[in-house]
């Protein structure tokens, strides 16, 4: 199994945004020492969130690191002209040396439509749209090219030429049969966002995946699954886990529901019965993930990035216990097939 740190850079207040992006920088320098394959970065345009703008954040991960493939968590092509979408990321994949993977999604939230004119009638059609021009642009050194969301293009260029020929690009899916079937279309891995609800409605859609991709021609041994977490903390016995995050796990509750989120876990018993969060013992959680990949199948697990709560001392000491005593044991015995290796 290979295991990615990823945020959506929410901020609560706390500190200064300044404070804020320099954490996210340095959790990725972090994860990277201590041995996670990637670190991604959301991309979100509503409070209370600071991840409107990955590429940028992404550029500045990449010159501190020179190992951690970066993921983007995920690119919103349904709000983003794919032209300018390409021209950021082939820059990027140039200045990280071809360490750049991305998760396309249609996006989220109310105020997309504000800012982008984008709404829940049209934003599945934008994003399909977008993927396809995307990937075209990123193949092909002339594209002419007509749709219904932006200029047409006749023989068009684009610059600078990719580094990676082509990237790999997952298609992040959280509720939608649209989102599973373009990536099983185009024989792209699928990332199931597996936050929010119990385990069943992201099974059934991975399912979908499964079923749509063998019906498109593909070899059903080629298709691979990434699937999210909503949250992680370890520690030696499951008491100490609980007690330490539960002050954790309530006030982002709180937080949630000031913006008008509703919760779906009523405790953090119920999450951690129910739901996808990583909390308690090594052990328990290493059982927790062979439950999901017994129903999932998937070979890619995120954790969140951020501490959330915890102090520096108990967000490092609860990763290094992670790379010590839990990710071992599943990157044996959950296979995963190698990501891409760097290219400069």
């Amino acid at each position: 199994m290979k295991f990615l740190a990823i945020t959506l850079i929410a901020h609560d207040g706390r500190r200064s945004a300044t404070e804020r992006f320099r954490e996210v920088v340095d959790n990725a320098v972090l994860a990277e020492e201590l041995g996670f394959d990637g670190f991604g970065v959301g991309e979100r345009h509503e409070r209370p969130f600071l991840s409107s703008s990955p590429p940028v954040v992404l550029s500045h991960i990449a010159a501190r690191t020179s190992r951690i493939r970066l993921f983007t968590a995920v690119t919103t092509l349904s709000l983003l002209d794919p032209v300018r979408a390409y021209e950021d990321y082939a820059t990027l994949d140039h200045l990280s040396g071809g360490r750049l993977e991305l998760i396309i999604g249609k996006g989220n939230g109310t105020a997309q439509a504000e800012l982008f004119h984008v709404t829940a009638d049209d934003q599945w059609a934008r994003n399909q749209e977008g993927y396809e021009l995307f990937r075209r642009l990123w193949r092909e050194d002339k594209v002419t090219w007509q749709g219904r969301f932006r200029p047409s293009l006749t023989d068009a260029e684009t610059w600078p030429r990719p580094l990676q020929r082509p990237i790999r690009v997952w298609h992040g899916s959280a509720t939608s049969k649209d989102s599973v079937d373009l990536a099983a279309r185009y024989g792209d891995p699928l990332f199931s966002a597996n936050v929010t609800n119990p385990i069943e409605p992201y099974a059934e859609l991975i399912d979908h995946y499964r079923e749509r991709w063998a019906h498109y021609g593909h070899d059903p041994a080629d298709a691979l699954v990434g699937a999210g977490t909503a949250g992680y903390y370890a520690a030696r016995t499951s008491q100490e886990a609980v007690e330490t995050y539960r002050p954790i796990f309530d006030a982002r509750r709180a937080l949630f529901a000031r913006h008008g989120v509703r919760p779906v876990f009523d405790s953090l018993e119920d999450a951690v019965e129910r739901g996808s969060i990583l909390v308690g013992s090594p052990q328990q959680i290493i059982d927790k993930v062979h439950r999901y990949h017994a129903r999932f199948g998937h070979e890619v697990m995120h954790l969140h990035a951020d501490a959330d709560g915890l102090t520096d001392k108990q967000h490092r000491e609860a990763l290094e216990l992670f790379q010590a005593e839990i990710a071992p044991v599943l990157r044996k015995e959950i296979p995963s097939r190698p990501f891409p290796e760097a290219l400069a």
